[in-house]
């Protein structure tokens, strides 16, 4: 009995590794390619990730001070002027599922901030709305 259980609980195991990152996979395939090959993903797709339960990380590029006024829930300051080899590295894994955004579809600043941790060699789709359309759709932002 002892053995079917752990049988199991291995199955269980390598299966939810397996389509661990599925959703985002597939977001990266379906993205608008914009700026300088930035994958662009809408509010619908972004909510998809959201509510998958798979694990990415979430950037908010503004400076710290428009962070702290208010920013999407797991969401982490990582300001577009601060991102180089040396602070990517610190903060971020290679192989982690990376989601930027900044103010609105106007902000240039996601756009930069995915043109350069891509240059980096991370993978990064860009959240275009940010922050407006975030609030236009109803959802708070937290401090």
């Amino acid at each position: 009995m002892k053995k079917i259980l752990l049988i199991c609980m291995m199955l269980v195991l390598v299966s939810s590794l397996a389509f661990s990152g599925e959703v985002y996979e597939k977001l990266l395939k379906d993205a608008k390619v914009a700026h300088e090959g930035v994958k662009e993903i809408t509010y619908d797709q972004f909510m998809k990730l959201r509510s998958s339960g798979e694990k990415y990380v979430l950037l908010d590029v503004l400076g710290p001070a428009t962070y702290r006024e208010g920013h999407i829930p797991g969401a982490e300051n990582f300001p577009v002027n601060e991102i180089n080899k040396r602070s990517a590295a610190k903060k971020l894994s290679k192989d982690s599922n990376i989601v930027v955004y900044c103010g609105s579809f106007k902000c240039m600043a996601s756009v930069k901030a995915a043109e350069e941790l891509t240059k980096l060699g991370y993978t990064v789709l860009d959240y275009k709305g940010g922050l407006q359309e975030w609030m236009d759709k109803g959802n708070k932002l937290v401090k």
